[in-house]
């Protein structure tokens, strides 16, 4: 057990049963545990295997090769549309977490023989759009910010991506990404205020405190 997670772990104001539980599984499993990116995370073969983390209305168990998976059981769901390796599998209760224990030991375990046997996701280009290199830095190097992102409506990544683009100079593209990153974490838009609409709808009537 490593201590930066059991620090991570107390810190925490929701979830914490839920992923302590989903630890458990993990150290179980013989999964060295690291927190990497903030989160807490579990390695085999020298190779990140699943990440742990908290959202606003669940809790999520992602498997950073999870395509590569049989998904026997069929509870691995994309975290976004273009997600092109990662699967996760989302908790809203302990009690879902404890029904799927033996469930997940079993994925886990193939996870690790999945590094064990150095298989590698083959991706396809994806042509929707063309990221900005600093979010493309920022998706590659955090995993927890990928997986909010590719949560993201199509229309909601394209407006990050042309506003991060739009800053002429490198370190105010990466100031804006900064400045953003606690929104798009929270599966908001650009344009979305606390209630969840955005400030263009009719239905909100601009009264609610947008995130800063």
């Amino acid at each position: 057990m490593n201590p930066k997670v059991d620090t991570y772990l107390a810190d925490l104001d929701t979830w914490k049963e839920e992923l302590t539980a989903l630890r458990n599984i993990a150290l179980a499993c013989g999964l060295k545990e690291e927190l990497k990116w903030g989160v807490p995370t579990y390695m085999a073969h020298n190779a990140n295997v699943i990440l742990l983390g908290g959202f606003k209305d669940h809790c999520v168990l992602s498997f950073i090769k999870g395509v590569l998976l049989s998904d026997s059981a069929k509870i691995l769901e994309s975290p976004g549309a273009n997600s092109q390796s990662t699967k996760v599998v989302r908790f809203r209760s302990l009690q879902d977490i404890q029904e799927k224990e033996a469930i997940l030991k079993a994925y886990l375990f193939e996870a690790i023989e999945v590094e064990k046997a150095g298989l590698k996701v083959e991706k396809k280009a994806i042509e929707e759009m063309v990221i900005v290199e600093e979010l493309q830095n920022k998706l590659d190097t955090d995993p927890m910010f990928k997986l909010a992102f590719e949560a993201l409506t199509p229309g909601r990544r394209r407006a990050y991506n042309m506003y991060f683009s739009s800053a002429k100079q490198a370190k105010s593209r990466l100031d804006r990404i900064e400045k953003f990153t606690p929104r798009i974490l929270k599966g908001k838009g650009m344009n979305d205020c606390i209630c969840g609409h955005s400030k263009r709808m009719p239905n909100c009537d601009g009264s609610h405190k947008y995130y800063e």
